[in-house]
């Protein structure tokens, strides 16, 4: 009804191209526009000037013989000022985008290894960009931004590389386990040489604890009772340990039976062993 009237709306963020005759005239900014069709005025179409995405999938192999599939993500614009080179110059803008793309990513990909293909992706996409920049502003268009948003292996390779990066996980696991291992037997063995340390100067203290005693006890018997040498003290000292003893064991009802020469004579002999003893070791010293 409009264009009957020689009347036209042009949109927000589009431009239209008017035509005189089938020549190429004018772009028609958004707004109203009056196209006399009597004088050959006519749109032959319109543009928009919005930010339009085009994901392109690419197969391609790296350099270590491992096919994958790059996908990238092109955004890219239509520019006003550009607006009949972008209408006219191309017939199919993203067939034109999609063959540079497989051009720069079939040029890139080869040269590196599957891991530098993932570690270098921000490269691809910066040389992609470069040369679709450089390609499409001929043709009136901007590229605003590439991405590569996907890097995808053959489903074979990526089970391959979840098993090496499990297995690897699994020896630093392993190898963390026996540090820890080791060090707890290290500080379980320093904990049980402290302990004997400890439990050894325990004892010795105790020994020698009972020698001063002795010897207290015995130096003031001497003084006290007169007529009595060192050695009825430890007769009679020896005697007194020995029916403490005894006494111990028949108090214990856990303990077992215990066979030990009795009777006066008995205590006449441990008495002499223990002096006899003492005798040897001070005779082997000297």
């Amino acid at each position: 009804m409009g264009q009957a009237l020689c009347c036209l709306q042009v949109d927000q963020s589009k431009v239209a191209i008017k035509e005189t005759f089938g020549k190429f005239d004018d772009v028609l900014q958004p707004g109203f526009h009056c196209l006399p069709w009597i004088f050959g005025q006519q749109v032959a179409g319109y543009l928009s000037l919005r930010v339009q995405q085009l994901d392109v999938r690419c197969e391609t192999k790296s350099k270590d013989n491992v096919f994958v599939t790059v996908v990238a993500s092109i955004q890219y614009r239509a520019l006003a000022e550009k607006a009949s080179d972008a209408f006219y110059k191309l017939s199919n803008t993203k067939e034109q985008i999609q063959s540079y793309v497989f051009d720069v990513i079939r040029a890139s990909v080869p040269k590196l290894n599957l891991d530098d293909v993932f570690e270098q992706k921000n490269d691809i996409a910066k040389a992609v960009e470069q040369e679709l920049e450089k390609a499409m502003s001929t043709y009136g268009y901007e590229i605003v931004q590439t991405l590569i948003v996907d890097i995808e292996p053959d489903d074979h390779v990526k089970r391959a590389m979840n098993e090496i990066n499990a297995a690897a996980r699994m020896r630093v696991a392993a190898n963390e386990k026996a540090e820890a291992e080791k060090i707890l037997q290290i500080k379980r063995a320093e904990g049980d040489a402290e302990s004997k340390y400890l439990a050894g100067l325990g004892i010795a203290r105790q020994r020698q604890a009972i020698v001063d005693g002795l010897r207290d006890s015995v130096l003031a018997f001497s003084a006290n009772v007169p007529g009595t040498t060192a050695k009825d003290v430890m007769d009679m000292v020896l005697v007194t340990q020995y029916f403490d003893t005894m006494k111990e064991i028949g108090a214990s009802s856990k303990s077992s039976s215990v066979f030990i020469p009795h009777g006066p004579g008995a205590v006449k002999d441990i008495a002499s062993q223990i002096r006899e003893g003492l005798l040897q070791a001070n005779s082997t010293l000297l």
